[in-house]
């Protein structure tokens, strides 16, 4: 195998893989950063590489998932705002169930109809979070972004992309640059130098559009920071529930659909794996619940994992040995699965599991605190005057 293609590889793969587990941390520079790297990793195999990426494409589409629902556990951990936490929940299980549904069948109007309003409402949120609280956000203006999200900006992009298939960046090269597709990147630039003075004059006018925008939003809570950590509501003290309730009760169900989902679309999606989608809910539910009865066990005897560092290996060897146990006594599912398959499905997998258990029981805690602080203040209207 080409030295130059193992290289190159395993820099993007690996850069698809351990960028998203920033997310928790810096959400927005972490996500657009993840997003660059998938616009740009199919162009950077052409530019080193003479490799066939038919394999990697089906990883690829994977690892958009991956980082899609990395960025959802993520509002777990920072979203102080529960309304904005609830609705991003409905976007993103809705695309979830259209993803599901379309690799399933097939049919790409479904990716139309189940539009991914998740991603852009996600980096809308966390757009704010850099300067302001999230608690400025209104019900109203959550659900109005929400729908100008989904009807202007993805139902126009999902139509582009999966119903008439057609590629930003074929579209620039073919009718912009004026160059077939058969031409290399540097040949297209190379016969339309115009095109740099014409970005550098993009750039400055919207550098101006900017700070013309900025200077008319509200004085910020906090100086510009991309570190959720560093914002001041994340600083109030939240008490989580025993540890061994939260591992074995809190989040039991959603865990098994949200993992379960996700494993039979990775499942459609991986080349050389031939596994049914009821045969792979089956098999991680059963994973999902088993992680959670050694969790539960554990912390039940008062230990608890000590990082998610931890809890990750561990689960991660328990969940692979697991599928090697299934594969020795089921050769068929082996067969279907493959070993790459199971590395690959073990180590998502169990990251999603570990990232989930450490950042529920944050969400579910302020959602018992704001039902509290409603249910205690006083009624209103005229039952309450009565």
């Amino acid at each position: 195998m080409d030295i130059t293609y193992v290289v190159v590889f395993t820099i993007v793969a690996g850069s698809r893989f351990i960028v998203p587990l920033f997310i928790p941390r810096f959400p927005l520079p972490a996500t657009l950063a993840a997003l660059v790297i998938d616009a740009v990793d199919k162009s950077i195999f052409q530019i080193f590489t003479d490799a066939d990426l038919e394999g990697y494409q089906s990883y690829d589409k994977a690892l958009d998932v991956y980082y899609l629902a990395i960025a959802y556990i993520a509002t777990m951990r920072n979203w102080t705002n529960v309304y904005a936490y609830k609705t991003s929940r409905f976007l993103w299980y809705y695309r979830l169930a259209g993803s599901t549904l379309f690799e399933l069948t097939g049919w790409r109007a479904l990716l139309l109809i189940f539009p991914n309003a998740f991603e852009y409402f996600f980096l809308y949120v966390e757009g704010v979070r850099t300067r302001w609280s999230m608690r400025r956000l209104t019900k109203k203006h959550i659900l109005g972004a929400a729908a100008f999200i989904w009807i202007v900006i993805k139902l126009p992009q999902e139509a582009w992309i999966h119903l008439f298939q057609l590629d930003v960046t074929d579209a620039f090269k073919e009718h912009i640059l004026g160059s077939s597709l058969d031409e290399s990147w540097g040949t297209a630039i190379g016969n339309s130098l115009w095109i740099f003075p014409v970005l550098i004059a993009l750039g400055v006018a919207l550098w101006f559009v900017i700070r013309r925008v900025s200077a008319q939003l509200p004085t910020g809570d906090w100086p510009a920071t991309y570190d959720s950590d560093a914002h001041a509501d994340n600083q109030i003290a939240i008490p989580l529930k025993p540890a061994a309730d939260r591992h074995w009760r809190e989040g039991l169900a959603e865990k098994v659909v949200l993992v379960g989902l996700l494993g039979v679309i990775f499942a459609q999606m991986l080349p050389n794996v031939h596994v049914g989608a009821l045969q792979m809910l089956i098999g991680v539910g059963a994973v999902v619940v088993a992680n959670a009865a050694v969790s539960h066990w554990l912390a039940a005897r008062g230990t608890n994992w000590r990082s998610s560092a931890t809890q990750f290996l561990a689960l991660a060897a328990i969940n692979v040995g697991l599928g090697v146990l299934y594969m020795v006594i089921t050769p068929s599912f082996g067969a279907d699965l493959g070993r790459a398959g199971l590395l690959f499905f073990g180590l998502l997998l169990t990251t999603l599991i570990t990232l989930y258990d450490r950042y529920r029981p944050i969400i579910d805690a302020r959602m018992a605190a704001e039902a509290a602080a409603t249910a205690s203040r006083p009624a209103s209207g005229p039952a309450a005057r009565a």
